[in-house]
C-alpha cells in the first residue's frame, strides 16, 4: 500500500517555486534558434534613412523576442552568436553584409545594442515573472528595449560619424514607427509562445520570501 505525503503547508501549491531543471543542450538549441531568427529577419528589404547611413531593418524584432522568450542569459547569448557570425563575414545582417568592418561603420552601436537590450529586456521580464502579460511587455519593450536600442546607436553614430547629439536623435524619428510596430508584434509573439512553453524563463524571487 502506498502512502501520499503532502506538505501541509499554508496554502502553498507545488507549482508556486516550479522551475525546470537545467538542460545545457536545451539552451544551446534555444540560443542557435534564436540567433537564427536575428539573422533570417535580416534577409527582409532594408529601407535606407537620410543622414545617418544606418537603415532601418527587421531585425531588432528578434532582438526583443530574444530577451523577452529567452531571458537576460541566454537572450544576449544568442544576439552574441548573432554577431560573432557577423564578424567571421557571414552576410546576416541586411543588405546581404558582414565581416568584422561592419564593426567600424555607422550601425555599430546597434549592433553592440543587440546583445546589451536583449539583456536588458530579460532582465525586466524575468523580474516580472509568470505568466508573460501583454501590458508588461509593451512596457519592457518599448520602455527599456527601444530606448536602449536608440540610445547605444545615437552613441555608435556620434563616434564614428561625429554627428552631434542634436543631429543624432533627428536621425532617430524614421526609426520611430517601424519601433512602434516590432514592440507590438515582440510582445504578442513573446506572449503565445510563453502560454504554448511554459517555464521558459528562470524563476526569479526577491530575496527573502519562502
Amino acid at each position: 500500500m502506498s502512502t501520499d505525503k503532502r506538505p501541509a503547508s499554508g496554502g502553498q501549491t507545488a507549482t508556486s517555486n516550479v522551475q525546470q531543471p537545467a538542460n545545457p543542450a536545451r539552451d544551446v538549441a534555444m540560443i542557435a534558434v534564436f540567433a537564427g531568427v536575428t539573422a533570417a529577419l535580416g534577409q527582409l528589404p532594408s529601407i535606407p534613412t537620410p543622414y545617418s547611413g544606418v537603415p532601418i531593418t527587421a531585425q531588432s524584432l528578434g532582438v526583443m523576442l530574444a530577451g523577452a522568450v529567452l531571458g537576460a542569459r541566454r537572450g544576449a547569448a544568442s544576439q552574441a552568436l548573432f554577431l560573432a557570425l557577423v564578424a567571421l563575414g557571414l552576410p546576416l545582417l541586411a543588405g546581404g553584409r558582414g565581416g568584422i568592418g561592419v564593426f567600424a561603420g555607422p550601425t555599430v552601436g546597434f549592433l553592440v545594442g543587440f546583445v546589451v537590450v536583449a539583456a536588458l529586456i530579460g532582465w525586466a521580464t524575468e523580474r516580472v515573472g509568470a505568466p508573460y502579460r501583454v501590458v508588461p511587455g509593451l512596457i519592457i519593450n518599448a520602455g527599456i528595449g527601444v530606448v536602449a536600442l536608440y540610445a547605444c546607436g545615437i552613441v555608435g553614430m556620434m563616434i564614428v560619424t561625429q554627428m552631434p547629439l542634436p543631429a543624432s536623435l533627428l536621425a532617430m524619428i524614421p526609426f520611430l514607427p517601424g519601433g512602434a510596430v516590432k514592440v507590438l508584434i515582440a510582445t504578442f509573439v513573446a506572449r503565445g509562445v510563453h502560454a504554448a512553453y511554459p517555464g521558459l524563463l528562470p524563476v526569479r524571487r526577491p530575496s527573502g520570501t519562502a
